[in-house]
């Protein structure tokens, strides 16, 4: 056992959790607010992990890190992946969770979150026993592309491609914040742990303000 190895993923595994709790996504409120359109904290902190990991990806390639063999990427399966990409997509509307917020889920203390990664494992489980039936392998082996990478797809420079997914994040970043607040905004923690929408706690406050008010004229009068 490479015991380097396993204690590198064991605390990546760690601030992981830990990142997507303080982001409050082991709540499912925040990734069904997402597909409402109402919170974009999912697409502003996963796409901008994304291009994290896509840029340090390539400043890695570029030192030649990884060797001449560089690192695998799986064959790109068009209709199987689109299909997938439908059923997860259902799933995290569905549920309020992905595979990884479910298990910060269920860490924090939330029933659902072990529902969900139950049903995971029966899904998986499941897809396993079908796996070599006719209609999974046509769906899975059809259709597969020679190209692995988007740049190599279109065939550009994969600088390019960052460079196309940094407008996208900056598009979605002010598309995003116009969205949210047209709607009562992003859940705070707060909101989360005491199960209430956005903005429910202004009104409150602005609630027992006018009623303290109130009250003071009253008592003056």
């Amino acid at each position: 056992m490479d015991y380097g190895t396993a204690g590198t993923a064991l605390a990546t595994g760690l601030l992981f959790g830990f990142v997507l709790e303080q982001a409050g996504f082991g709540s499912p409120c925040k990734l069904t607010a997402q597909f409402r359109l109402t919170d974009w904290s999912v697409f502003k902190v996963m796409f901008t992990a994304i291009i994290v990991a896509a840029i340090g990806i390539l400043l890695l390639q570029v030192n030649n890190t990884f060797g001449s063999q560089g690192f695998y990427v799986a064959e790109m399966y068009l209709w199987g992946t689109v299909l997938g990409a439908v059923l997860i997509g259902a799933g995290f509307a569905i549920g309020g969770y992905c595979p990884g917020t479910s298990v910060v889920g269920f860490g924090s203390g939330r029933i659902d979150g072990l529902v969900f990664m139950l049903g995971m494992v029966v899904g998986v489980w499941a897809f396993a026993g079908v796996y070599d039936s006719d209609f999974i392998q046509a769906v899975v082996g059809g259709t597969a592309l020679e190209a692995r990478t988007v740049p190599e797809w279109l065939g550009v420079s994969p600088w390019l491609v960052v460079a196309a997914m940094l407008l996208m994040l900056a598009g979605g970043f002010l598309v995003g914040r116009a969205l949210e607040q047209r709607s009562h905004g992003v859940y705070s923690a707060e909101d989360i742990t005491e199960g209430r929408d956005p903005g429910e706690s202004d009104e409150l406050g602005h609630d027992l303000g006018r009623e303290a008010s109130a009250g003071r004229r009253g008592e003056t009068d």
